[in-house]
């Protein structure tokens, strides 16, 4: 049995690009073998042929080895400090790069677009936005959201920046057209280089340690001098020397620069 799953994770590496042996095996193998049994396999390598011969099996797999819950504003004492400290200084720049990895359905890159336009609306930046799953992008894309997953934004914003019809709420086209989704895999691909402020939360909590170094060293390559790194509420960065980024306030961790650094 434990052969048949190790096969597994082979076999998807070389089909999909992904490796993982990066996640957490515990959570991992259980998420999967729940999979495999809810579609009718009785092994791994009988669904690793299936889904050879069905790429909606595999894009099925892709979905659920990510975690896409998500709301607007998730942690809303974060994003305060986010608006009230950490964009104003890095606005000495004279526009903005922002990257939500890992972006899920799009709520994060949607509130920074929110935030940016609400309340720094003279700035020029980008937001870019990824995921591994290209169901979630999909999602994200379309911008259609329950009420639930707007609990936490002001009644003024949601009127403001989003119809209801049906009871769904649609993002604007001034929102959707500033964010560029693209497929991204953050234990593979190239990472975008001279980023201000990265976002990515509540995501490496499922990787291993070896895999959260990797991502913490590409994270710190990425930024720029200063730049800042968003994470999750249990993602604290318990060595944050080791990836030349310091602590800047609960959660924000800050490229060092010799020459300047940010204060709060």
């Amino acid at each position: 049995m434990e052969q048949d799953y190790k096969e597994f994770i082979a076999n998807v590496k070389n089909m999909a690009g992904i490796d993982l042996n990066l996640y957490k095996e515990t959570q991992m193998k259980r998420r999967l073998t729940s999979l495999r049994n809810k579609r009718g396999y009785s092994s791994f390598s009988k669904y690793f042929t299936a889904m050879r011969n069905d790429e909606h099996l595999l894009e099925e797999l892709l979905d659920r080895i990510t975690i896409n819950v998500s709301e607007f504003y998730r942690n809303p004492k974060r994003w305060e400090v986010l608006k009230t400290s950490i964009i104003p200084q890095l606005l000495e720049r004279n526009s903005l790069t922002i990257w939500s990895a890992a972006c899920s359905t799009g709520e994060e890159p949607y509130s920074v677009a929110i935030m940016l336009k609400e309340y720094f609306p003279s700035i020029n930046y980008r937001i870019i936005a990824t995921d591994i799953d290209n169901a979630v992008l999909g999602k994200a894309k379309q911008a259609v959201y329950q009420e639930q997953a707007l609990k936490e934004l002001p009644s003024g914003l949601v009127n403001k920046y989003f119809t209801q019809e049906h009871g769904l709420y649609y993002v604007k086209d001034e929102l959707k057209n500033s964010i560029t989704f693209e497929k991204h895999n953050l234990l593979a691909d190239r990472y975008p280089a001279n980023v201000d402020l990265i976002i990515c939360r509540n995501v490496l909590i499922y990787f291993t340690d070896q895999a959260k170094e990797m991502i913490y060293r590409n994270f710190s390559r990425a930024l720029t001098n200063n730049g800042v790194l968003f994470v999750g509420s249990t993602e604290q960065i318990f060595s944050p020397d080791n990836y030349d980024l310091q602590l800047l306030d609960t959660f924000f961790y800050q490229k060092k620069d010799e020459d300047k650094l940010l204060s709060i």
